[in-house]
């Protein structure tokens, strides 16, 4: 098994602490998926702009059709995050 040095959430400061503030008020929490990333904000930054302007920007899918097909590639590539 791989291990990745995080930056757990009372831990951060900075760039990070902002990203890790939004998440919590997303979320309720900060997932592993955006801990891993915790090294470089701006990545993670970056990888939360993608994922927000992809499920929930403007598209010809629902908001659950995203969901669905998220859910069934992970569900493919065995990610049960």
């Amino acid at each position: 098994m791989a291990w990745i040095k995080t930056i757990e959430p009372d831990q951060a400061a900075g760039e990070l602490k902002t990203e890790y503030d939004k998440a919590v008020r997303r979320a309720s929490k900060v997932f592993n998926i955006l801990k891993v990333q915790s090294l470089n904000p701006a990545a993670l930054r970056a990888s939360m702009d993608l994922y927000l302007a992809t499920m929930y920007g403007p598209s010809g899918l629902s908001r659950a059709e995203r969901e669905m097909l998220a859910t069934v590639v992970s569900w493919a590539n065995h990610c049960f995050y």
